[in-house]
């Protein structure tokens, strides 16, 4: 059974109800359709039922909840929420109201915070930043967690490195230049989202062009001062650094270049240096290893909201949907 369709049993199993908000998008609407003809998720589109069942040219979207914001009897209380959640932010009654009409994103968050559906995907058609400046502003960071950043799953075929070729890439998709307190943040966050989703332990390498010291400059040592962080703060994780790539995960380099180690050679979490090297280092192993990436998704919010690429595909899209259920079942 591949990654994904592991994720597909998994949330079929605990179903949650996902927010779709950008279907005017005809990809937005296939995936519907596929997620609800293999039961993985309980589905909310937003937009004009008559648009929406227009644009679906006989594809089976019955089972889905189709929300107009013009017409639905919740609209008072999604103002009211938003208002209160942004008025210390110069949000006005009439602005939330606006905003919710006009702005499909704001409308999806808000359902989710108020707990009628436990997760959003968008971004097939919006920007990541708006998609995410949407989620910081309504869901807002989980309790336990300081920093929200992204990371993407990649699935490497017919690779012996890794947990059978899966990885998660950190911070690939938000947190341009991290610093080594937030590197160490990421690095617990991606950790937890590793097991969660792949269901095995973390081996998390801190990524750097040095390996123990090969070279010297600033931007090594933050990634040393961010393993020394991480190791204190969170001594439970398998972690080390700063390790080049080969060394983290190729054992034979591991080895030689890192002897002693627990995780050189081994690691299945990659946590790159700033958002360059990490979305570089995805797109290379997306195109060249011809890998799988979900993502960016999005972790250390209070509730699951996950982006898409722009050049997504449908099946992109559906599963992200079961990544961002397993996340939700994962809540408490």
């Amino acid at each position: 059974m591949s990654f994904i369709d592991d994720i597909k049993l998994r949330a079929k199993r605990n179903k949650k109800t996902i927010v779709l908000p950008e279907t005017w998008d005809m990809r937005t609407i296939e995936a519907a359709h596929k997620v609800l003809a293999e039961d993985i998720a309980n589905l909310v589109l937003i937009g004009n039922p008559e648009e929406i069942n227009r644009s679906a040219q006989g594809l089976d979207l019955s089972k889905a909840k189709i929300v107009d914001p013009k017409t639905t009897d919740k609209l008072d209380e999604y103002t009211n929420l938003l208002y209160e959640l942004r008025k210390n932010k110069g949000m006005t009654p009439e602005k939330a109201r606006e905003l919710l009409l006009t702005n499909p994103l704001y409308m999806g968050v808000t359902m989710v915070k108020a707990g009628d559906a436990d997760g959003m995907v968008a971004g097939a058609v919006n920007a990541t930043a708006d998609v995410l400046r949407a989620a910081l502003q309504v869901i807002k960071t989980a309790p336990d967690t300081k920093l929200v950043s992204a990371f993407f799953l990649m699935v490497v075929p017919d690779c012996e490195y890794g947990a059978n070729g899966t990885f998660i890439f950190a911070d690939s998709g938000l947190v341009q230049n991290p610093s080594s307190d937030e590197l160490a943040d990421i690095a617990a966050s991606s950790a937890k989202s590793f097991e969660l989703l792949v269901e095995k332990e973390a081996v998390i390498a801190m990524l750097s062009h040095s390996t123990k010291g090969s070279a010297s400059h600033p931007d090594v040592d933050k990634v040393v001062e961010a393993t020394r962080i991480a190791k204190e703060r969170y001594p439970h994780l398998k972690l080390d650094g700063e390790f080049q790539l080969d060394a983290a995960i190729v054992p034979s380099v591991g080895a030689s270049k890192a002897p002693g180690s627990d995780v050189a050679g081994k690691a299945n979490v990659l946590i790159f240096p700033d958002l360059d090297a990490g979305n570089i280092g995805y797109k290379l192993t997306q195109r060249l290893a011809k890998a799988e990436a979900y993502g960016p998704i999005t972790q250390g919010l209070a509730k699951p909201v996950n982006d898409l690429s722009r050049g997504c595909s449908a099946d992109d899209i559906v599963g992200v949907v079961a990544i961002t259920a397993v996340q939700a079942s994962a809540n408490r």
